[in-house]
C-alpha cells in the first residue's frame, strides 16, 4: 500500500513559525513519526512539501498514475481559498484525508471554510503532529475498504 503526504505551503517553517500555535516540532519530525507508524500498518509513505502551488498540483497530478493508494494533505493556508488543488485532488479515484494541526475552526473566521472538503472523505484538526497519524490511519483504513466508499460524492 502507498500513501502520499501533501504538506502545503509554509509547512517547512514548522518548528520555527508560531510555536504557540503549532508546536516546536519540525517537518522532518512529522515525516519521520509518519513513516514510522506506517511502517507499522504496512504502507509505504511518500512525502511532499511544497510553498509553489504549480508543483503541488503536479505532485497531486502524478499520484493519479503512480499506484497511490491514498492521500491525507495538509494544504496549509491553500486550504481556505486552492480551488486549482481542490479540483486536483478531484482528478484522484483513491481516499482523501484533510489534515491540520491547529484548529482551523477555533481560529480566524477566513479559516473556518475548506475549499478542500467537497474532495475529501473527512477532516481531522487541532491534534498537532497527531492530526497527521490520525489521518494516515484513516486512509490505511479506507484505502483497504470497496471502492463504493473511497470518495466523496463530488
Amino acid at each position: 500500500m502507498k500513501i502520499l503526504i501533501l504538506h502545503g505551503i509554509n509547512l517547512n517553517m514548522l518548528g520555527q513559525r508560531d510555536p504557540a500555535q503549532y508546536g516546536t516540532h519540525t517537518l522532518e519530525d512529522i515525516n519521520q513519526q509518519v513513516k514510522a507508524l506506517g511502517q507499522s500498518l504496512g504502507a509505504t509513505i511518500d512525502t511532499f512539501q511544497s510553498n509553489c502551488e504549480g508543483s503541488f498540483c503536479e505532485r497531486i497530478h502524478q499520484a493519479h498514475t503512480d499506484g497511490t493508494d491514498a492521500v491525507v494533505v495538509n494544504a496549509g493556508a491553500w486550504t481556505h481559498y486552492s480551488y486549482g488543488i481542490r479540483d486536483a485532488l478531484a482528478i484522484l479515484a483513491v481516499p482523501v484525508i484533510e489534515v491540520h494541526m491547529s484548529n482551523i475552526h477555533a481560529r480566524e473566521a477566513f479559516r473556518h471554510h475548506s475549499v478542500l472538503a467537497s474532495v475529501a472523505l473527512g477532516q481531522i484538526c487541532g491534534f498537532g503532529i497527531d492530526s497527521y497519524l490520525l489521518g494516515l490511519r484513516a486512509a490505511v483504513s479506507l484505502a483497504n475498504q470497496p471502492a463504493s466508499i473511497k470518495q466523496p460524492s463530488r
